[in-house]
């Protein structure tokens, strides 16, 4: 395909099948500026165990933005959220110039369906040094309905260092996630870490369907 083929097919496809925000479903953008502006600098957490920062709360057009990039096939959200978590990383206390990020993991079977680990692709676009050093063993159910007792058992255990993947000895982590409920995933991956011998100063998560505060 020659390039003005290439063009006027483009155009053809906006034409016809015009973008849409998929927080808000806005027509002829990709993503507005109002749903983008849900998504502002760390907050902290509050009793979610490690110390957690996420960008927005899980609801409404920030929720709806997550799961575009999630389950149904945006992946150009990707550098859109690796550019807030650009931003977001070097405000978080207690970590360094120079961090490594570690994906949260999905569920082998999930991550297939996704086409990949959408948390490890929002990382590298970051821009930040990503190593994807923990996986899922198998198990582990989906968390969605489970509450908090259930999902400490469900992941008790079932998370684990990949050796190949780890970033290098004594290099600060943070733990990378797309949205934090109870804070079990937090928890369990962080204690894999640290008893590897990694400081994990904080854990950064886009969305949180907890309360959060300002950090000082």
């Amino acid at each position: 395909m020659s390039v003005a083929a290439g063009i006027v097919e483009a155009v053809l496809i906006n034409l016809l099948f015009p973008p849409r925000c998929p927080g808000c479903g806005t027509w002829g953008v990709r993503l507005c500026a109002r749903c983008l502006a849900l998504f502002g600098m760390p907050k902290r957490v509050p009793g979610a165990g490690p110390p957690v920062f996420a960008l927005a709360a899980y609801g409404g057009a920030a929720r709806e933005l997550v799961l575009a990039f999630k389950e149904r096939g945006r992946r150009e959200l990707a550098a859109v959220f690796g550019a807030l978590v650009a931003a977001a990383v070097p405000r978080l206390p207690g970590v360094g110039p120079e961090p490594w990020l570690v994906p949260a993991p999905s569920r082998a079977s999930a991550a297939r369906a996704r086409g990949g680990s959408h948390v490890l692709r929002m990382a590298r676009a970051s821009g930040f040094s990503t190593a994807p050093a923990l996986a899922f063993t198998p198990g582990v159910r989906d968390s969605v309905r489970l509450d908090a007792a259930s999902r400490r058992a469900n992941l008790a255990g079932r998370v684990r260092l990949v050796p190949d993947r780890l970033p290098p000895p004594g290099a600060p982590l943070v733990l990378l996630d797309d949205v934090v409920t109870t804070g079990s995933t937090a928890r369990a991956c962080v204690s894999v870490l640290k008893a590897a011998g990694y400081g994990v100063p904080a854990v950064l998560t886009l969305t949180t369907a907890r309360r959060t505060h300002p950090h000082g």
